[in-house]
């Protein structure tokens, strides 16, 4: 049996702790959070062992760290001395935004590193989690890991330097989808329908728009073209976007994420 020790059960350490959960797979789960109440609350969800990052840092065989980057220095303070005196293996995985696997591997003793990015739909198990693998991790360590946490939603292995680009469509993009879906739902609401309804409508026509691209690879162009009939509702829609820079304002927006990361 491996355990899995949680070190920050906020929303993304939740979601991730939840889905080693619902793996299946035998495993110990320990919970730690600075509020304690926090892992309490989770512990109540899918069980596990509520402790404190000393008891993970001694007993963890995977160390899942969901602290914020300017908490991870005192957290580290509190743990470093035991990891230092461990003499079995142990893997860390960081969801910490902005330290990297060298910086890590030279915090944590040179030991195996998988770096995750998750996004907030993992909480659904609908999520998209960019991971990367330290040179030493084996591969029965990985395939564990994949396994572990298939059920937050996709995992794609991502080259690390391309992580900050790849991230902000990931990581960011929820965001904007969701204001998309809000727009739309408003346009809809000036039209006549309920609020209730336009924010199911445009949720789904969005849902349905990425599976028919993840399932047939057709270009977006192309999906567009399909809808845009010649002097048509869509294509009148899609001159009024282009007017108005929906295009351009999607680009700079990512491009501002992408530069604050770097």
């Amino acid at each position: 049996m491996k355990t899995i020790g949680f070190i920050g059960t906020g929303f993304m350490g939740s979601a991730l702790a939840t889905a080693a959960y619902n793996s299946g797979m035998d495993t110990r789960i320990l919970l730690a959070n600075r509020h304690k109440e926090k892992a309490k609350a989770l512990k109540e969800k899918i069980g596990g062992e509520v402790c404190d990052n000393e008891t993970i840092a001694k007993e963890a065989d995977y160390i899942f760290l969901g602290v914020k980057p300017q908490i991870l220095p005192v957290m580290y303070e509190g743990i470093k001395d035991i990891l230092k005196e461990r003499k079995d293996d142990y893997i860390i995985v960081s969801m910490v935004a902005g330290k990297d696997i060298a910086v890590l591997k030279k915090m944590f003793f040179d030991h195996p590193v998988i770096r995750i990015m998750p996004n907030m739909p993992v909480s659904v198990g609908s999520g998209l989690s960019l991971y990367t693998f330290s040179d030493d991790v084996k591969k029965e360590d990985r395939d564990f890991f994949l396994k572990l946490m298939e059920t937050s939603g996709t995992l794609l292995e991502s080259d690390e330097h391309l992580m900050p680009a790849v991230g902000s469509v990931t990581g960011c993009g929820p965001a904007f989808a969701a204001m998309f879906i809000e727009a739309l739902a408003d346009g809809a609401v000036q039209c006549g329908v309920g609020r209730k309804d336009a924010y199911v409508y445009a949720a789904e026509m969005m849902k349905g728009t990425a599976e028919l691209y993840l399932k047939t690879k057709q270009h977006p162009g192309a999906i567009k073209d399909s809808v845009c009939s010649p002097a048509g509702l869509t294509i009148e829609g899609v001159r009024t976007l282009e007017k108005l820079g929906f295009r351009s304002a999607l680009i700079e927006a990512l491009i501002a994420t992408f530069e604050k990361r770097v």
